[in-house]
């Protein structure tokens, strides 16, 4: 069996792992400025809820959202490297690609966010990431609308 016909085979076992994986990433991308958001504003009120707040940060970076991202980026390139299954020559494919490498830098992006936490070193306010939690949603629609229309 050659890797093409190996591809073929696993695709629907590495589409479907994509899509439960990215399902887990975007709860976590959704979820973790909410849960920065709250973090901020008890910081003043209830200053020993932030060990709490940091270890469910902590949490939901390394156990759900970590592995998420990697499954969702190996089973996404599994479906790529599948022959035939993509046409380069239209728009969709890129317009996904880029989307996927936003949510990445989001997701780093909260990852360097919460070392601040860690570090006591915030400066951000409650409403900063309460903006930042719509970066995901608009990258979100942009891949979903991308794929199912395949413009």
């Amino acid at each position: 069996m050659n890797l093409s016909d190996l591809l073929f085979e696993i695709y629907p076992y590495a589409k479907s792992l994509h899509i439960m994986a990215v399902i887990s990433w975007m709860a976590g991308l959704f979820y973790l400025p909410r849960l920065f958001v709250y973090h901020v504003e008890q910081a003043q009120e209830v200053p020993e809820s932030l060990p709490i707040f940091i270890m469910m940060e902590e949490k939901l970076l390394r156990v759900i959202m970590r592995p998420a991202m990697y499954v969702s980026w190996a089973a996404g390139l599994i479906m790529v490297l599948t022959p035939g299954l993509v046409d380069w020559s239209n728009l969709w494919p890129w317009s996904k690609g880029l989307c996927v490498l936003g949510m990445t830098w989001f997701h780093h992006w909260l990852l360097i966010r919460h070392r601040e936490f860690a570090d006591g070193k915030n400066t951000r306010t409650g409403r900063n990431y309460r903006m930042m939690n719509e970066v995901p949603t608009v990258l979100m629609v942009v891949i979903v609308t991308s794929v199912i229309f395949k413009f």
